[in-house]
């Protein structure tokens, strides 16, 4: 299994608490993935490159601010929401997705990370009630369709680089699929911050809310 040395590769400026808790978050999900499936058999090896370092992409495009509030729909096991809440210490992630026993798992690891900041709940997107800075997720359906869940969730006044909107973690050809929505975004490419073949086809799409 790979180890944290990738995540100091591109990010050498972590506290050393961020990199004992980098150290540390890979054997916690390996540990808790023997008991609750969150992360493919064959993919918790590499779990360093293609769920940490990969939800990091994100803090590429934007720095939140201490105090920012991020939800995370659909979040799995915790991605993006647990690397980035390691990354950004000072703020408030809200994690959820509709299956219960994933968010055992992200609150089993946030507690054993000692991550004060992160809020773990099961709930589907449309019934969340609060509005957050930006709306984060890992790919969890079209763009079009996750859209319509959280458009409605985006606090109306921008105190980041980017406005508030959504930060889309996504591979593939996505013009058919943006051109459905008929909004204006932005696309990166990850291979530009990371040179690992994983990332030769992942992106970040930003949409301002």
């Amino acid at each position: 299994m790979q180890d944290a040395s990738i995540i100091l590769k591109y990010f050498p400026n972590l506290t050393q608490k961020q990199r004992d808790q980098f150290s540390l978050v890979g054997s916690l999900y390996k540990e808790w993935n023997e008991k609750i499936n969150v992360i493919s058999r064959k993919d918790i090896d590499n779990l360093y490159t293609n769920h940490i370092l990969h939800s990091l992409g994100i803090a590429k495009l934007i720095s939140f601010n201490p105090g920012a509030e991020i939800l995370d729909v659909g979040t799995g096991g915790g991605f993006p929401g647990v690397p980035l809440a390691i990354l950004f210490p000072e703020t408030q992630f809200h994690l959820v997705d509709s299956i219960g026993k994933k968010i055992t798992v992200v609150k089993e690891v946030s507690t054993a990370l000692g991550l004060k900041n992160i809020k773990a709940e099961q709930i589907r997107a449309e019934q969340i009630k609060g509005k957050y800075d930006f709306i984060v997720s890992r790919a969890v359906t079209r763009m079009k369709e996750f859209y319509g869940w959280v458009h409605t969730k985006s606090k109306p006044t921008s105190s980041h680089t980017l406005d508030n909107g959504i930060l889309y973690l996504k591979g593939g050809d996505l013009d058919e699929e943006m051109n459905e929505l008929k909004r204006p975004y932005s696309v990166t490419n990850l291979q530009d911050f990371f040179k690992e073949e994983f990332f030769e086809t992942k992106r970040v799409v930003y949409l301002p809310l």
